[in-house]
C-alpha cells in the first residue's frame, strides 16, 4: 500500500492540484508576471468549453487552432476506437480462446505463437503497419489499390483498428481461455446425455460460466484503449488534429508546449472518465476484478463444497439414468 501511495496515489493528487493552479499571468496590481495562484476550475472549461483568454484579458471562445478546440473531435475519436477495437478483439479473442481449449496435436505451439504479438512491442508493432499500409506497402501491392492510409481520415483510422485488433486480441484470448478452462466438463457431458447441441451448449452453458472472465477481459481492455496514444502517433502523426488524434495525444501536446496545468486538468478528466467508466462495469455488468464471484465466503465454505458434490452427484446420476433408458429403449 505504501509502493502504491508512492507510485501512484502521489501523481494523482499532484495533478489534481496543477489542474486548480493559474497559468504564469501578468499580475495587474504589481505589473509584473507571477505564476501559481487558485484558478478554480479555468483550465476544466478550457477543455470543456472551450474558453481562452484573449489578448484584452477577456474570456472568450478559443479561436480555430487552438489546442482546446481539438478537444472534442479527439473524445469522439477515441471513444470511437474503444467500442470499435474492443467488440473486434473480443469476438476474435474468444474464437480464438474456443480453438485453443480444445484438445489436439501442437495446441501448446499454437498458444505460444498465438501470444507473439501481444508481446511485441508497440512502437515496434506501429513501424510494422505503417509500413505494411504505405502508399507504396503491402497491402496496396496486394489490393491492387492506391489508397492514401495515413493521410485519409477514414482509411488511417481503418488502419490503427486493424493493427490494433491484430495486437491484442490474443491478451484478450489469453483471458478468456483461463475462464474458458475454469469450466468443468462433467457439465457438457450431462448435456451431451440430454441432447444439447454446440450452439446450446455454447450459449447456456460457456457464456453463462466464463462471463465474470470475459467481462474482466473487456474491462481491462476497455481501460487500456482509453489510454491510447503510442500507436495513432507512430502510425498516422503526432499532431492534435489528426484523424486518429486521441485525448492522451492532447496531454502530449499541451505538455510540450509548456502549459502544464492544463495538461494535469486535461489527465484528471481522462482519469475520472476510466474510473467512472470501470465503476459501472464492475459494479452492474459483472466484471468481477477480485476473482471472489459465485466463490464461498468463510463461514459457508463447508456448506458450499457439500451443496457443489450434491449438484456433482445429481448430474452424475441423472446422466447415467438417461444412458440406462436409452439402452432399454
Amino acid at each position: 500500500m505504501a509502493l502504491l501511495a508512492v507510485v501512484i496515489g502521489y501523481p494523482v493528487l499532484r495533478a489534481i492540484y496543477l489542474s486548480f493552479q493559474a497559468d504564469r499571468h501578468l499580475d495587474p496590481e504589481t505589473g509584473m508576471f507571477v505564476s501559481g495562484g487558485f484558478a478554480g476550475f479555468q483550465h476544466y472549461l478550457y477543455w470543456l468549453s472551450n474558453r481562452c483568454m484573449t489578448p484584452t484579458g477577456q474570456v472568450a471562445e478559443c479561436a480555430q487552432g487552438q489546442l482546446a478546440t481539438d478537444f472534442w473531435p479527439a473524445l469522439k475519436i477515441t471513444l470511437f476506437f474503444v467500442v470499435v477495437t474492443v467488440l473486434l478483439e473480443t469476438l476474435l479473442g474468444l474464437w480464438m480462446a474456443l480453438v485453443m481449449n480444445r484438445s489436439f496435436f501442437g495446441r501448446g505451439l499454437l498458444r505460444a505463437a498465438v501470444l507473439i504479438p501481444w508481446a511485441i512491442p508497440t512502437a515496434v508493432t506501429a513501424k510494422l503497419w505503417q509500413f505494411i499500409f504505405a502508399n507504396q506497402g503491402i497491402v496496396n501491392s496486394v489490393l491492387g489499390t492506391s489508397i492514401h492510409w495515413t493521410t485519409d481520415p477514414w482509411a488511417a483510422r481503418a488502419a490503427v483498428i486493424i493493427a490494433d485488433v491484430w495486437k491484442t486480441a490474443p491478451f484478450m484470448a489469453l483471458l478468456i481461455l483461463a475462464g474458458l478452462q475454469m469450466v468443468p466438463q462433467g457439465v457438457y457431458e450431462a448435456a451431451r446425455v440430454d441432447g444439447a447441441s454446440k450452439w446450446q451448449q455454447f450459449t447456456q452453458i460457456t457464456l453463462p460460466l466464463i462471463k465474470p472472465a470475459l467481462m474482466v477481459a473487456i474491462l481491462f481492455r476497455t481501460l487500456d484503449a482509453l489510454r491510447m496514444y503510442d500507436l495513432p502517433v507512430i502510425m498516422i502523426s503526432e499532431s492534435s488534429d489528426s484523424p486518429t488524434a486521441v485525448i492522451s495525444q492532447l496531454v502530449i501536446t499541451a505538455t510540450k508546449q509548456g502549459n502544464y496545468n492544463a495538461a494535469s486538468a486535461m489527465s484528471t478528466l481522462i482519469f475520472l472518465m476510466i474510473f467512472g467508466i470501470a465503476f459501472i462495469m464492475v459494479k452492474f455488468l459483472g466484471a468481477d476484478v477480485s476473482g471472489t464471484q459465485n466463490m464461498p465466503t468463510s463461514g459457508k465454505k463447508t456448506k458450499w463444497w457439500r451443496r457443489k458434490k450434491k449438484d456433482d452427484g445429481a448430474l452424475t446420476k441423472t446422466a447415467s439414468t438417461n444412458v440406462a433408458e436409452g439402452a432399454q429403449r
